[in-house]
């Protein structure tokens, strides 16, 4: 085929978003707790402030254990080490 039947053309705009960027600070609301045997809501708790980033701890709702984890390079203690 020469000429393709749809053109896509990039504008400036869709060229400087970061791919994916909407998906980047995703937050944990409910996660699989293997004490509990299913999805349950969780908590999240700030366990350290690290220079690569604030270190938190999700937690089942209901029996305290452990299902997760994550370190945000955005949060509000991250800048503190930073400077």
């Amino acid at each position: 085929m020469k000429n393709a039947p749809f053109k896509f053309i990039q504008t400036k705009q869709q060229s400087q978003v970061e791919p994916q960027a909407d998906f980047r600070d995703l937050e944990a609301t409910e996660l699989y707790c293997p004490k509990c045997g299913r999805a349950v809501p969780v908590r999240k708790f700030l366990l350290l402030v690290l220079p690569e980033g604030d270190k938190y701890e999700y937690r089942c709702q209901f029996c305290g254990t452990k299902v997760g984890d994550k370190t945000d390079r955005s949060g509000q203690f991250y800048g503190i080490l930073r400077g």
